[in-house]
């Protein structure tokens, strides 16, 4: 990692799981933010989707991302808080997906464009690799993220996430 990347806080996910993953009181001594995750959840499948909120808004996403699965690759355009997916209970044991998200400039007046990739595998059956453009169409300064799962579901065990400042002076 270069040298302008600075660990603001990171979070691993106890035993009995959490709907939440969070971080509040973001500094305002950066000018980029990224967010490092490796998640798994309790949904009865093989993954859900992973959302992101920006200080608790949880209206005005949207995404366009493309997406592959080893057989196929499509694009789709959509009003989600959607970044990527979690592999759930029926994946490929021990396994986790992995993603992160890039937001610049996450103190500007400005609306908030970012983007995010996510890979999440399951050896019997699929894989997913999505990559995606993603506005969140609010002036706010970026104080606080939080992760959650599509549908309710919980983070498991093991489950992390890394938010780091970037200074490019």
């Amino acid at each position: 990692m270069a040298n302008t990347y600075t660990l603001i806080a990171s979070s691993t996910v106890g035993s009995g799981g959490t709907a939440t993953i969070s971080f509040g009181s973001i500094p305002s001594t950066y000018t980029d933010l990224k967010l490092v995750y490796s998640a798994r959840n309790t949904v009865s499948g093989t993954q859900e989707f992973i959302k992101v909120t920006f200080n608790s808004n949880t209206s005005s996403y949207t995404l366009k991302s493309l997406q592959g699965d080893g057989n196929a690759a499509s694009s789709n355009s959509w009003s989600f808080q959607w970044i990527g997916y979690a592999v759930g209970s029926t994946a490929t044991a021990s396994t986790f997906s992995n993603g992160e998200i890039y937001i610049p400039n996450y103190l500007s007046s400005n609306n908030k464009s970012f983007s995010s990739d996510n890979v999440a595998e399951n050896n019997t059956t699929s894989a997913q690799s999505i990559m995606a453009a993603n506005l969140w169409s609010n002036t706010a300064a970026i104080t606080s993220i939080d992760l959650t799962m599509q549908g309710g579901y919980n983070f498991v065990q093991y489950s992390t996430a890394y938010l780091y400042g970037i200074s490019n002076s």
